[in-house]
């Protein structure tokens, strides 16, 4: 028998189907769901990632950066920068901002990042102010301001203010500083000066803190990273810090890309599991459709017919609803960038990102093929004498056709999402999972029906009737504790990272961070300054210690220069990091191997460090490592490996120096000062005013601030994960949905015999009840497992939940699961036996 041609098929498929989806509604909701949140979360990541590198230019301030730190280049160096393009230099510190006169009820003091610039600055972009005009050269004893330090200090233009040695008179507030994102992360409100009045601060001394950079802005046809690569081959022992407009940002670029791959893969998460809703929402449209698709296979219909129809009908309603998804997942970025102001580096305009969005309908259709065959293969080979028995005699047979194809549709799925992934291995895992938690849960299913089976039957009607329904014929007891379990996994998940997170910013650091940090101590008046605080604060607690800035330019052998990338996890290597020396153990550190230096060790330089960042490396005691310092290459010998305290707040130093390797080179102290509260502010003025160049920052709005940026990390992964929890709860509607023709017959036949309305919600509710309560643990289990994975591996905090609110959320989504479905049942209440018989 010949099979329907495809337009003939789509007539048929075209009538049959409801204008209002009735039945494909559940479909309908799962594939937007998925959808949107996949191409919402790309379209955001690619938008501001290809803002970041299309504004390359403004954000670096020029083609290419070269920094150094605690130096400047000499006159030599300069002079070869300058033969390559139009030249700008900048110097930028950490600094007090002081309010000259009538600091009213304002700080004294506020810490801010200063900025001298020449002439040229900037080489891109416009540096804007709220009111006037920016005009260059900007006079020695006037400086712009930031809003934040406006508010902070409550000033205007005209007001003056002291940085160091000199005072200086606002001479306006800058509305754009068009290579902000550029400088990275700050600690404070900027604020810009001329190089000529950077000086006049005399903020720059012997082993000072600050930062040099110059940029060029290169003559047309000339590659900016080619340039970069001379460069960083001809000064490879300098120390320099190189960057190009390509990757203008780097560190903004890799937290916007490995955050929005993490909320992808979330994403992806709940398109999968809404595929078992769709699979689930199938199923039921099919029960539904069951006496027509039998009616068509007795009146002649083939298998291939059947599967053309309803899978053009169903196409046609996952096509809209991936539609309307990729549409939502269009707009919605600019939803996202109004409501989140500031938060974001860059401010992105409304356009379409067309991979994101190709990528969203690609797993979308893919998803739904994938969940649609099995229900559709059983339509597709019963016979219709079974389709009609099917309620109460449901027989399934396996399709390896069906089998095959699903297979290779689940393949393309995992190739596709390992070949985009930034971290293939990463994404492996989410998904491997994913598809572990579901699969277990499935088994877990089937157990819980053969169980059932097996138990003796209980005396209370009600009971016996609730434990039947886990394993009479088309029960969906799998289903449902696929649905259940998943539902109660996220809420246990959810409330696991959140209450970990929270814990982490409000308890373990104030526990242990001291009440201040100061910078740029000069090195030779140590006692001065102990001498300061002891008499503002007889009993604080002090550590100070040599601060230097250091670049890891070889190890074991190799030039960093040369590798063609660092191994996973090395972000030692990445730029400049802090140097010290010290004759003891430095606090917060445990020795786990080798020996520490003599008091008076006067050999070879020894280095200790890092033994998580040794690790990283493949380095071990008795290896070598160079580090570029002031433009000094140092070769070391590894003499230790340390555990490091990160959470303590203290000097946590990654690389130490036996002290005979640095004491002489310049370099100012660095200081941790823990005493009461109270006496924060009385300390803080009496440093500057006897070390003016010194920076005093508070823990408290330090703290502030890395809390404030965890804040928006969490609302981002929480909200991301809400979608999946609706995705688990759409998943619960469509089991129930499926289960429904057959509950709808048992209500029938138990209000034949007698059975009141109640008694049948009863027995329905102590089903869904003994699922819940078996599941709570399971689900306890899974949820745990999957937070600390996310927690400890992933953001390498201390798992800290609060089992309190972790185990009231998970009754609480208990409750609401239970009470969504008792919802579901609520419709068999009304179904009336004489109309229900006539349509069996």
């Amino acid at each position: 028998m010949s099979t329907l041609p495809w337009a003939q098929s789509w007539r048929i498929a075209r009538r049959d189907l409801h204008a209002g989806f009735r039945g494909l509604r559940l479909l309908f909701v799962c594939l937007l769901l998925g959808v949107g949140t996949l191409a919402a979360i790309g379209s955001l990541t690619e938008a501001i990632t290809g803002d970041l590198s299309a504004r390359g230019q403004t954000l670096l301030g020029g083609d290419v950066e070269v920094a150094m730190t605690q130096r400047e280049a000499s006159a030599a160096e300069k002079q070869a920068l300058r033969r390559l393009g139009r030249f700008s230099e900048s110097l930028r510190t950490r600094a007090m901002a002081q309010r000259v006169g009538g600091a009213g009820d304002g700080p004294a003091a506020v810490l801010t990042e200063l900025k001298g610039v020449d002439n040229a600055y900037p080489l891109y972009g416009a540096l804007t102010l709220k009111e006037g005009v920016y005009r260059r050269p900007l006079a020695s004893d006037r400086i712009l301001i930031g809003q934040a330090l406006v508010e902070r200090l409550r000033l205007r233009p005209g007001d003056r203010l002291r940085y160091g040695q000199a005072d200086f008179t606002v001479a306006g507030v800058i509305a754009d500083e068009p290579d902000r994102v550029g400088e990275g992360f700050t600690l404070g409100p900027v604020a810009i000066v001329s190089l000529d009045g950077f000086r006049r601060t005399g903020l720059i001394q012997p082993g000072s803190l600050f930062t040099a950079k110059y940029r060029l802005r290169l003559p047309p046809g000339v590659d900016a990273q080619a340039l970069r690569a001379t460069l960083e081959k001809r000064h490879a022992s300098q120390g320099w810090q190189y960057k190009d407009r390509d990757r203008a940002a780097p560190g903004a670029n890799r937290f916007i890309e490995r955050m929005g791959q993490f909320l992808s893969l979330i994403g992806l998460t709940a398109l999968v599991i809404a595929g078992i809703g769709v699979s689930s929402g199938v199923a039921s449209y099919l029960a539904l459709k069951r006496g027509g698709i039998a009616t068509l296979k007795v009146l002649g219909a083939t298998a291939a017919d059947i599967e053309r129809i309803y899978l053009l009908q169903i196409g046609a309603v996952a096509a809209l609803a991936i539609g309307c998804g990729l549409f939502i997942g269009a707009l919605a970025p600019s939803l996202i960038i109004a409501l989140a102001g500031d938060v974001l580096p860059v401010q992105p305009g409304l356009r379409l990102h067309a991979m994101p969005l190709a990528t969203s309908a690609i797993y979308g259709l893919l998803i739904g093929y994938i969940f649609t065959l099995p229900p559709l293969a059983r339509a597709r080979t019963e016979p219709a004498a079974a389709i009609f028995r099917a309620l109460v005699d449901p027989r399934h047979k396996r399709d390896m056709r069906t089998i095959a194809r699903v297979a290779g549709a689940a393949a393309v799925l995992i190739a596709l999402v390992l070949l985009m992934a930034r971290e293939p291995l990463f994404a492996a895992s989410v998904l491997g999972a994913t598809g572990g938690v579901i699969l277990l849960l499935l088994l877990l299913g089937h157990l819980v029906s053969r169980i059932a089976r097996r138990l003796p039957r209980p005396r209370r009607p009600l009971l016996r009737l609730a434990l039947a329904n886990l394993h009479r014929p088309g029960a969906q007891t799998a289903a449902l504790v696929v649905a259940l379990g998943l539902a109660l996994t996220l809420f246990v998940t959810m409330a696991g990272i959140q209450t970990s997170l929270n814990a982490e910013i409000a308890h373990t650091v104030p526990s242990r961070a001291p009440n201040l940090f100061v910078l740029d101590v000069p090195s030779a008046q140590e006692g001065r300054f102990r001498d300061v605080v002891d008499q503002q604060a007889g009993d604080a607690k002090l550590n100070i210690v040599p601060a230097l800035r250091g670049t890891i330019v070889g190890y074991a052998g190799k030039r960093v220069a040369d590798m063609a990338g660092t191994p996973d996890g090395a972000w030692v290597l990445r730029g400049e990091r802090g140097v010290t020396y010290s004759a003891t153990l430095p606090e917060g550190s445990e020795l786990v191997a080798g020996q520490w230096w003599p008091a008076y060790y006067n050999g070879p330089p020894l280095l200790s460090m890092d033994a998580d960042q040794a690790g990283k490396l493949g380095l071990h005691v008795g290896d070598s490592m160079t580090v570029s310092i002031l433009g000094r290459e140092i070769e070391a010998r590894i003499a230790s490996l340390r555990k490091i305290s990160w959470d303590s707040m203290g000097f946590n130093y990654v690389l130490v120096f036996s002290p005979n390797s640095l004491a002489a080179a310049p370099h100012s102290l660095t200081a941790t000062i823990t005493m009461p509260p109270a006496r924060d502010g009385a300390v803080t003025r009496a440093l500057l005013a006897v070390f003016p160049g010194a920076s005093v920052i508070a823990v408290g709005d330090l703290i502030a601030q890395v809390s404030g940026l965890l804040d928006q990390m969490v609302s981002a992964i929480l909200a991301a994960a809400s979608i999946t929890i609706l995705a688990g709860i759409a998943v619960l509607v469509g089991a129930i949905a499926a289960s429904r023709q057959a509950r709808s017959y048992d209500s029938v036949i138990l209000k034949t015999l007698g059975a009141t309305r109640w008694q049948i919600l009863g027995a329905q509710g102590i089903e869904y009840g003994l699922l819940a309560a078996m599941l709570s643990l399971v689900s306890l289990a899974l949820g745990t497992l999957a937070a600390w994975f996310v927690i400890v591996q992933l953001f390498d905090f201390a798992w800290s939940p609060d089992w309190g609110v972790v185990l009231a959320t998970l009754g609480g989504g208990a409750i609401v699961t239970l009470g969504i479905g008792l919802a579901g049942s609520l419709p068999l209440m009304a179904v009336r036996p004489a109309r229900a018989l006539r349509q069996l």
